[in-house]
């Protein structure tokens, strides 16, 4: 851990006396070495910075985490994605920007296992799902202002969006057989009438958030609701003409006063296509959310549809006596999704996800915890997963 100071800002406390407030950004290299079902074993470095832009009275505690890294399934993820605060949090401001040459398994639309109603897609064994390897590019920009009401913790704000994917390659793509051998991806973007090998999206977002968190990276107690549309028209850029609306909530209640790491944390979170269609790698998927957490033990867009609704409880507890340096958690998630095309609703199946794992804090004075996670799911998927800060 690495603590640097970057300057000194000086104000008037409103009694004839200065309060200096000092800017420390606290660096985490976190070296990775890990694996999850999507990438393999993982290796690279993702360091996080932890910040803050005035009194901690007053203004939240901002985060930032990078990344680069390298895959055994020939894979390269690089990204920086922050959530910063300003001074008395007048505004809040998201990044997340990324590139990725990236290749994950797909299962088609909807929840549940996909028959095999693509032309030459193998015929599905018991309840054995199809897997079919898509390879891509991806680069990505995002960012969000948002501006406090004042006296309160709603925030409302605009962001830019842009989305790129290319080099789009399907590994179980076969046009020249026969039968043809099809694929979810080509024959989705072949019935909607749009492109097989790159998509964009471009647009803008429109955002109201209630954050009442004490602490972004490692909350104890508060909340924090997301409303999100987002509009991507042609003109700006995108593919198609679409509209997207994401709702989230996240809850957190203290157990045990005595003992502030005795925590009881929900997430949920709502994604739908609210307007017009949108190409297949851009529909709702688990694990796409913007720091990747959700779906613990699934493979990134495992599930994936016009509609996806998503759920998680976590209990995180101490595992000592005394001290704060190790604890434990248990979770238990749940999603479903729908495909408006098989005419899958959603709800009509939820898939469970559940496992336990440790927390290291490796930065006690901003709560800076290292977790490691197992989690067992539907259809034999399991997985460990190893991530700085909490995972919501």
């Amino acid at each position: 851990m690495l603590t640097g100071s970057l300057g000194v800002a000086i104000s008037a406390n409103g009694q004839g006396e200065e309060e200096t407030i000092e800017k420390n950004v606290s660096v985490f290299p976190m070296p990775v070495i890990s694996a999850n079902p999507t990438a393999g074993w993982i290796l690279g470095l993702s360091p996080s910075f932890n910040w803050r832009n005035g009194l901690p009275e007053t203004t939240m505690m901002s985060t930032a985490l990078a990344m680069a890294l390298f895959t055994t399934e020939n894979q390269f993820f690089s990204s920086i994605r922050s959530n910063a605060f300003l001074k008395d949090d007048a505004w809040a401001l998201l990044a997340d920007i990324r590139f990725s040459v990236n290749n994950q398994p797909t299962f088609g639309l909807g929840s549940g296992v996909a028959p095999a109603t693509v032309p030459g897609t193998p015929s599905v064994s018991g309840n054995d799902p199809i897997e079919e390897r898509i390879y891509f590019n991806q680069y990505r920009f995002y960012g969000t202002a948002l501006k406090k009401v004042q006296g309160t913790r709603f925030f409302y704000g605009l962001g830019y969006l842009f989305d790129r994917m290319y080099d789009i390659h399907d590994e179980s793509l076969d046009l020249g057989s026969h039968p043809i051998g099809n694929t979810f991806h080509h024959d989705y973007q072949n019935q909607k009438g749009f492109p097989t090998d790159a998509y964009t999206q471009s647009g803008v977002s429109f955002n109201a958030v209630l954050d009442s968190r004490d602490n972004v990276a490692n909350a104890y107690k508060g909340q924090f609701a997301w409303f999100s549309y987002r509009a991507m028209p042609r003109f700006l850029g995108s593919t198609t003409n679409s509209g997207q609306l994401w709702t989230e909530y996240r809850k957190y209640i203290s157990l045990n006063p005595e003992r502030p790491r005795h925590v009881l944390a929900f997430w949920t979170f709502g994604w739908f296509v609210a307007a017009g269609e949108v190409p297949y790698m851009f529909l709702p998927a688990l694990g796409w959310d913007m720091f990747n957490r959700s779906g613990r033990p699934y493979t990134f867009g495992r599930f994936r549809g016009e509609d996806l609704v998503y759920g998680e409880m976590e209990w995180r507890f101490p595992l000592q006596r005394h001290k704060d340096f190790i604890g434990g958690v248990l979770f238990v998630n749940a999603t479903s999704a729908s495909s408006r095309t098989r005419d899958v609703g959603l709800f009509n199946h939820i898939h469970l996800g559940y496992g336990l794992g440790l927390r290291f804090k490796v930065l006690p004075a901003k709560r800076l915890n290292v977790g490691v996670d197992y989690g067992w799911g539907a259809y034999g998927a399991s997985g460990y997963f190893i991530n700085i800060f909490e995972t919501f």
